[in-house]
């Protein structure tokens, strides 16, 4: 079946993603979101971000392996944001605000989407989403439809609070993408005999009504609209944990922030789950 509802919302001046015009990564936000994007990706990068850290990847060409290249990561950017805890005596000279300073980091944003993704983290990962690929949120505690609404006043209001916005957080985001991309050109994920340009995932979900642009449920292959930033699963039985369709994807490389391996330590890793950017997507649907 078509969702009639949707192209009615696609057609008004006052919806964000039709003037929303950031982008920092060549591509044009419509296209990024496509169908057509999906089938036949390029490499994304995010401008600049290379460039001015050069040193961090010059370090990391050294690594042997997947695991040695997190490392470096995690130490290069506890050491460039300060994310490690002051001692006491430290942190009892500093003021309040630089006292919180170091909560602020990539790692507890990521732990933070992991618990709630309609949470503030979610939020700031949405915005980040936003500012460097121009894709525009749908959904943020409710559906984002006509601008202004209360639910786009919290989205924005959550976005920029300082709790999870601070101490350069999108500039952190940053190099976790382009830190994420180095990798999958250079290591396959587990399973897989050498990197490729897409990663079979899986995605569980409720809100399959919503999210349906063409096609049919019941006929299993359909096309779906999903939020500018979403989690899948690296199998149909994790998926179905998280929603009553699990719908069967080709994900391209180039849309991955993060993936099970990518980092030392508990990040996302309890559900096996790829953050990606959302947007239009062909899927293979099946109840589960």
């Amino acid at each position: 079946m078509s969702a009639p509802t949707h192209q009615a919302m696609d057609d008004g001046p006052d919806q964000p993603h039709r003037w929303y015009s950031t982008n920092l990564v060549g591509v044009p936000a419509p296209v990024l979101a496509s169908t057509g994007f999906n089938a036949h990706p390029t490499r994304l990068s995010i401008a600049g971000v290379r460039q001015t850290q050069a040193g961090l990847f010059a370090l990391l060409e050294r690594s042997r392996d997947l695991n040695e290249a997190g490392d470096m990561f995690v130490h290069y950017l506890a050491t460039a944001f300060g994310l490690r805890k002051p001692d006491p005596q430290a942190l009892a000279a500093m003021g309040p605000a630089e006292q919180r300073r170091w909560r602020s980091s990539w790692r507890t944003l990521l732990q933070g989407w992991g618990m709630d993704a309609n949470g503030p983290a979610g939020a700031v990962l949405k915005g980040w989403v936003e500012s460097r690929f121009g894709l525009v949120p749908s959904y943020h505690k409710a559906p984002l439809e006509r601008f202004p609404s209360p639910a786009w006043v919290g989205y924005l209001e959550e976005k920029a609070a300082s709790r999870h916005h601070s101490n350069n957080i999108l500039q952190q985001l940053d190099l976790l993408y382009e830190f994420c991309q180095w990798a999958l050109q250079r290591f396959p994920l587990p399973g897989d005999a050498a990197p490729s340009e897409h990663l079979h995932l899986w995605r569980g979900s409720n809100r399959c009504e919503e999210q349906l642009i063409n096609g049919s449920l019941q006929l299993r292959r359909c096309t779906v609209r999903l939020n500018n930033i979403v989690s899948f699963s690296l199998s149909p039985e994790d998926a179905a944990c998280f929603g009553d369709w699990v719908f069967e994807a080709l994900v391209p490389t180039c849309k991955v922030l993060v993936f099970p391996g990518l980092l030392p330590g508990h990040v996302l890793r309890g559900e096996q789950e790829v953050l990606a950017l959302g947007g239009d997507y062909e899927v293979v649907a099946r109840y589960a």
